[in-house]
């Protein structure tokens, strides 16, 4: 079975906060053998994790690096890795997602109001323009 995970399904796997959705979300993840995880899910999980459960940028680097060293869980890996480097940094996941993914889309700059978000991303060598 390939399937594509909905954020819901990682939070109830990752926080165990519903006994059975819990239980369902971690057999489903470990039944199948591609577990597709979009970019805007990685996003939501991030946003979820950070400001309804307190999870500290660290530990949602953590959780995802675990979520994505599983043999079966397919991501946009250069967009996600960018995304946990600004994440690392204590800025946010999505930015570095969204630079990448228009990136591989083929734009040359990402431009932002973000002053944070252009720091970072100038720390990372990415090409980045403050407006």
């Amino acid at each position: 079975m390939k399937i594509t995970a909905d954020t819901n399904v990682l939070v109830r796997a990752l926080v165990q906060d519903d006994r059975e959705q819990a239980q369902i979300a971690a057999t489903v993840l470990q039944q199948a053998d591609l577990v597709a995880v979009p970019l805007p899910v990685l996003c939501e999980l991030v946003w979820v994790l950070r400001s309804v459960y307190q999870f500290s940028c660290h530990d949602c680097v953590h959780a995802i690096q675990t979520l994505i060293a599983s043999r079966s869980v397919v991501v946009d890996r250069p967009a996600v890795d960018l995304g946990l480097r600004l994440l690392a940094a204590g800025g946010d996941f999505a930015d570095g997602a969204i630079a990448m993914a228009g990136r591989v889309l083929g734009a040359d700059l990402f431009v932002t109001f973000d002053r944070q978000a252009t720091l970072l991303l100038q720390d990372c060598g990415e090409p980045v323009r403050a407006l």
